[in-house]
């Protein structure tokens, strides 16, 4: 009887984990067609970080002789790390959009009415916007390279920057989820996209931080974003080193597991509340 006891509890967890995990792969699926059967929310994020790639590297293009700026080859290969961050940024609002928006139609209830593992409704939302930014990152080193936007570390720095890609589109998605599951409204969620705006241009994502000074550069080293951006960086102008590499991953996978911490807990409120 004892030994039955204790083999049955186990069996029970690892079905249980079993079908968490296939139903985090189903809604998995399901988020990323969902993506890309609307174009109208994937193109913008794609189109829009090109267009200011190239607008700023027009414009700023002479300013990699400033005293302080690092040696590059071309200002596109420093505004490629901030070229990928922004476009995840963009791509990860829409995510969590989405996610607001099967609450407000009632999709989010009847999964909850329906025996589907509460960790995978969030997950499996999570992971589509995440394979989102690692295809996103993979494009735009693709378009940029041939244009200046050279990869110091080679293909291993390519596959490590698109990585630490999908590790910021898992961040961001999941600091957005947390208040869409929050609010429960994809207006508040779209209401956040000029935050992250502003944030972004008050980041390291198009200067350095040794060209800067005052309140300025002192924000920008306070910002989450500009060690994001500055952890990809790293890849494209070191090389593949330990450093650049630790740097480009590991940043993102710590501000990761802080917003997953933080909507899951908000994923916990919104249980209660129902």
């Amino acid at each position: 009887m004892t030994s039955t006891t204790a083999v049955m509890p186990e069996t029970q967890v690892v079905r249980s984990l079993s079908t968490a995990i296939r139903q985090t792969i189903a809604l998995a699926r399901r988020s990323t067609l969902e993506l890309f059967r609307q174009p109208a929310l994937v193109v913008p994020s794609l189109i829009f970080p090109l267009f200011f790639s190239f607008l700023g590297n027009s414009t700023f293009g002479k300013t990699t002789s400033l005293p302080g700026f690092p040696q590059v080859n071309s200002y596109l290969q420093f505004q490629l790390a901030g070229t990928i961050t922004q476009g995840v940024l963009f791509g990860s609002v829409t995510g969590a959009a989405a996610l607001a928006t099967d609450i407000e139609n009632g999709f989010f209830d009847r999964l909850l009415a329906s025996p589907t593992s509460r960790t995978s409704i969030l997950f499996g939302r999570l992971a589509g916007s995440t394979l989102f930014g690692a295809l996103e990152t993979a494009i735009f080193i693709l378009v940029l390279l041939p244009f200046g936007a050279d990869v110091a570390a080679g293909v291993p720095g390519i596959i490590a920057m698109t990585i630490s890609g999908a590790l910021i589109a898992l961040a961001v998605g999941a600091l957005m989820a947390s208040v869409a599951l929050k609010t429960g409204s994809s207006e508040a969620v779209q209401g956040t996209f000029p935050l992250l705006f502003i944030l972004l241009f008050f980041s390291s994502a198009f200067f350095p931080r040794e060209t800067m000074s005052g309140i300025y550069r002192t924000i920008a080293g306070l910002n989450p974003i500009s060690h994001l951006v500055e952890g990809l960086r790293a890849l494209s102008l070191e090389g593949f080193t330990a450093s650049a590499t630790a740097r480009a991953i590991l940043v993102p996978l710590a501000i990761a597991i802080f917003a997953l911490l933080v909507a899951q807990t908000q994923l916990r409120a919104r249980l209660r509340a129902n």
